[in-house]
C-alpha cells in the first residue's frame, strides 16, 4: 500500500498496488514547480488510487495540452500530474510520498532541457524528451 500527504495534511491518498513506472523529469515546469533540478514521479494505476482527504483541497491547471498539474490549493504541495496519453495512470510526485517503496529501475526524461547548473551523475537512461525516445 502507497499513501501520501501534502505539506499541510490536509490531502492524503493512498495507491495499492505497485510503482509502475519511476521517472526523474529535467523539463522546466517541473523544475519550477519543484524548485530543484528536476522532480521525481511514481507511476501507479488510477484504478487503485484514492484520496482520503481533502479532495475539497486539490486545485488543478493544464500545464500542456498533454500534462494535468494536481496540487493542494492550501499549502501549495505538488501532488501529482495526470497524462492525456496515459489515461489509466496518476503519477504522484515522490516527494508526497509516506515511508519506504519498492522502485523499478528508474530513468531522466527531458534532459536536453535539464538546468545548466546541474550534472547527472547516475547511470540511469536518459531520453531527450519522454521515455518514447
Amino acid at each position: 500500500m502507497i499513501t501520501g500527504h501534502c505539506e499541510c495534511g490536509r490531502i492524503s491518498y493512498t495507491a495499492s498496488g505497485p510503482v509502475e513506472d519511476f521517472s526523474h523529469c529535467h523539463c522546466s515546469q517541473c523544475r519550477r514547480l519543484s524548485g530543484a533540478a528536476y522532480a521525481s514521479f511514481a507511476g501507479v494505476s488510477k484504478s487503485g488510487f484514492s484520496y482520503l482527504s481533502g479532495e475539497s483541497d486539490i486545485r488543478s491547471y493544464a500545464s500542456s495540452a498533454s500534462h494535468r498539474r494536481i496540487f493542494c490549493g492550501h499549502c501549495g504541495s505538488n501532488i501529482g500530474v495526470d497524462l492525456n496519453i496515459e489515461p489509466d495512470s496518476i503519477y504522484l510526485a515522490m516527494g508526497s510520498l509516506d515511508g519506504t517503496l519498492e522502485l523499478p529501475k528508474g530513468y531522466h526524461i527531458y534532459v536536453d532541457s535539464k538546468a545548466s547548473w546541474h550534472t547527472i551523475t547516475d547511470d540511469l537512461p536518459q531520453f531527450s524528451a519522454d521515455s518514447e525516445d
